[in-house]
């Protein structure tokens, strides 16, 4: 966390014409660690498209990255943080800010798909759900 002498962690918000702006390889073990508990449903390949498409945002930070993406519901428009990999400290800190750039967007919310855990980080979000999966390859 950040003291007063400290300024707050942002994440590095990339332009649309930059999207991957030349941090992909550095924060790919941070985002390729978070996909592994993401229940195979995507590969790192799948995420490199997504953000170069503009389907996704990368937020590479110093010592860890964030996924986001804008998703658009009918009566609201949410940003979910789909990935974060690496420092908790900087990650926790981190949606601070991208959470004033998701507003900036005209996003009314935020929501993150993650385990469990993120709920003792993150204390100004509610669990509105909960996701239960079950392999059908396995039967």
């Amino acid at each position: 966390m950040t003291t007063k002498d400290t300024p707050p962690i942002s994440p590095i918000l990339l332009s649309d014409s930059d999207r991957l702006g030349g941090h992909w390889e550095r924060c790919h073990k941070w985002i390729s660690d978070a996909l592994e508990y993401a229940g195979g449903t995507h590969t790192m390949e799948d995420v490199y498209h997504a953000v170069a498409t503009g389907k996704a945002q990368l937020h590479p930070l110093e010592k860890s990255a964030i996924i986001t993406e804008i998703v658009d519901y009918p009566q609201r428009s949410i940003c979910r943080i789909w990935l974060a990999g690496g420092d908790l400290s900087e990650l926790t800190e981190a949606e601070k800010s991208i959470s004033v750039w998701a507003k900036s967007l005209g996003c009314d919310a935020m929501e993150i798909i993650g385990r469990k855990g993120w709920q003792r980080h993150l204390k100004d979000y509610t669990a509105t759900a909960v996701i239960l999966a079950k392999d059908l390859n396995d039967e």
